[in-house]
């Protein structure tokens, strides 16, 4: 039988404010193909549901839509996009919209997010998660970009803050007031990702606490932790492809400090290891989910 608490406690906005219905302190990890087959042979309290980005299902059908079906039976989905490109100038890609829309709504999902960022330029995707120039009025075009995507859906809108390594000289504002003032102005959800926090608190000579404490975590709905790559120069790269870094954790654990009991979801999309090895990551997110609230979820 299919859990449905995400479902049917999504988390809306009214006036500004967010309406205070909590899907809990729950532990998710990010679908992947290669996961297949251990996720049906795993036991179901495992985890409490799957994210996936509809961009890798729409328009397929056969085995992997039948895998997609199967998965959703077993745990609840949460929908994670790509393609947005929320902070792009190229005019939104109406198509792309209405099919999120509609598989957002056949998974039941509880919210939709995508990233911060500029994904597309002259009619072409650029397969990266570009920063956008961090102005004020940047920040009122971007929020009207939300919320003409939030106005498609039929769940809250989120919007993830991304990792960078550069920024454009001509910001105006650090990256906590961008995503804040873009946030307010759009009346839509956080998305949290930590690791991208300590990414660029370390790539930009920054406190990853500092960022935090001015993010807008009374909005988060969900939080991501990953892993990243460093490099030999010191610079470090959003990668997902290693286990989450120890300086990690204590921010997990301080936004939920702030954010109160909500999902948090492993992603590894790169030398994806063994589930058993990932479930000890998951049982990680659960202790520090108990130690912040009491044991209660």
């Amino acid at each position: 039988m299919r859990g449905g608490a995400l479902s049917e406690r999504s988390t809306s906005f009214l006036g500004g404010l967010i309406a205070d219905i909590n899907p809990g302190f729950q532990v998710g990890l990010g679908y992947r193909r290669a996961l297949h087959q251990e996720l049906m042979e795993a036991p179901v309290d495992l985890l409490d549901f799957v994210e996936l980005a509809p961009e890798n299902y729409l328009g397929l059908g056969g085995e992997w839509r039948r895998r997609l079906t199967v998965i959703s039976e077993k745990w609840p989905v949460i929908t994670h996009g790509l393609a947005l490109s929320l902070g792009g100038r190229d005019s939104l890609d109406e198509a792309l919209i209405d099919g999120v829309a509609q598989f957002v709504e056949a998974v039941g999902s509880p919210w939709h997010s995508d990233h911060l960022c500029v994904g597309r330029a002259h009619g072409q995707h650029t397969h990266e998660l570009l920063p956008i120039e961090m102005t004020r009025a940047r920040a009122i075009e971007v929020a009207a970009r939300v919320r003409d995507v939030a106005s498609n859906l039929s769940v809250p809108m989120a919007v993830e803050n991304i990792s960078a390594y550069g920024r454009w000289p001509t910001d105006e504002l650090e990256e906590a007031d961008f995503v804040t003032e873009v946030v307010e102005r759009a009346d839509c959800a956080l998305l949290l990702d930590v690791n991208n926090i300590l990414v660029n608190a370390t790539n930009f000579q920054q406190d990853p606490l500092e960022i935090l404490s001015r993010m807008p975590v009374e909005r988060a709905v969900q939080i991501h932790v990953a892993g990243f790559e460093a490099r030999d120069s010191g610079l470090l790269i959003d990668t997902h492809g290693s286990p989450v870094h120890e300086g990690v954790w204590p921010l997990l654990e301080a936004a939920l400090e702030r954010s109160g009991p909500i999902p948090v979801l492993l992603e590894r999309d790169n030398d994806i290891p063994a589930l058993d090895e990932l479930a000890g990551e998951i049982a990680t997110i659960r202790s520090i989910g108990a130690r912040v609230f009491g044991g209660h979820r």
